[in-house]
């Protein structure tokens, strides 16, 4: 099996052995010293990768607990700026406070990911009038699936001296953490790159390459992890954010084929205007229910609440006329 840490390991072998060959061939006690000082830290510094190309081979095999239990459970949120400038920066990080604080609420934990991404964790037992049937709860994705799309919003910026509305956007993509065995990932397709944090965390988080860069070649996807202070942790996320966006294709194509299914509440394609919260009406529209809330402060706040007991009905019901 491929792993990043092989070729270091190897590195660190042969300069191992170089040093004890020092060790054994020289006299000098200056030099002996010198060369046991570095013998072990070379054999401290393989010791450490060998655990980190451990941690990785069960990252990659799915025996972390992450990729095998929360399969459709776990939400992974990601959040686009759109047209709009600065104001579309602001929108952005509104919307993600808002899901954030929504969250908290119904007594979900969230980690970030990335600054405009985060992952939604557990279930909850709040709203039970709209848990699945059989289900006392509603898992975090199933809570939060039908947000992806565009989220329009119409205001005056804190920035705009005239006192005109303006029109800016952001894209929310939300998808399920996805386990190892539903996405088949190749080795050989992955391409690591780590290097030093430059977010929150501390002195420990930027002075060490945790920070993990994962390119899968064939699609040429890209995500970024940097949150966690450890490398094998950023490594597990960035997996599992590639295995989401993955199945995000692969059910992109499913729902192609069937047609017109999902024709009215969408596809959740990133490109789909979903909703608009204008301002100056205290409204919010979501334009696939085409209802309609007036408590935008509130809603913003984190109260989805009524919106959501709202909304997710709407949709299965809409799902269950459009398969039938």
């Amino acid at each position: 099996m491929f792993n990043p840490y092989q070729e270091q390991i190897s590195q660190l072998e042969a300069q191992i052995q170089e040093a004890e060959a020092l060790l054994s061939g020289g006299s000098d006690p200056e030099l002996r010293q010198l060369a046991t000082e570095e013998l072990q830290t070379l054999k401290n510094q393989k010791q450490a990768l060998e655990s980190a190309a451990l941690e990785y081979e069960n990252c990659l095999s799915g025996s972390q607990d992450s990729a095998v239990t929360g399969a459709k459970t776990n939400a992974i949120i990601e959040i686009r700026p759109g047209a709009g400038g600065d104001e579309a920066k602001i929108w952005a990080h509104d919307i993600l406070r808002m899901y954030i604080r929504f969250a908290e609420k119904m007594g979900l934990k969230f980690i970030y990911i990335d600054d405009l991404v985060i992952k939604v964790s557990g279930k909850s037992t709040s709203l039970p009038e709209i848990h699945p049937e059989g289900q006392n709860y509603i898992t975090a994705y199933e809570l939060f699936q039908y947000e992806s799309g565009v989220h329009r919003v119409q205001r005056v910026p804190e920035t705009e001296a005239q006192g005109r509305i303006h029109t800016s956007t952001c894209s929310v993509a939300v998808l399920p953490e996805v386990a190892s065995h539903e996405v088949s990932i190749r080795e050989e397709d992955l391409e690591w790159q780590f290097m030093r944090s430059s977010g929150a965390g501390g002195q420990s988080v930027n002075k060490t390459n945790s920070a993990v860069r994962l390119t899968h070649i064939p699609t040429g996807i890209v995500v970024t992890a940097r949150q966690e202070r450890k490398q094998t942790q950023n490594r597990a996320i960035a997996l599992d954010m590639l295995r989401s966006q993955l199945w995000e294709i692969e059910e992109e194509k499913r729902l192609d084929s069937i047609g017109k299914a999902r024709s009215v509440i969408g596809r959740a394609r990133r490109s789909e205007k979903i909703r608009t919260y204008n301002f100056p009406q205290n409204r919010i529209t979501d334009h696939r229910s085409k209802q309609s809330w007036y408590n935008l402060p509130e809603i913003l706040d984190g109260a989805m609440e009524a919106m959501i007991l709202d909304l997710i009905p709407a949709f299965r019901e809409m799902e269950s006329v459009e398969t039938e």
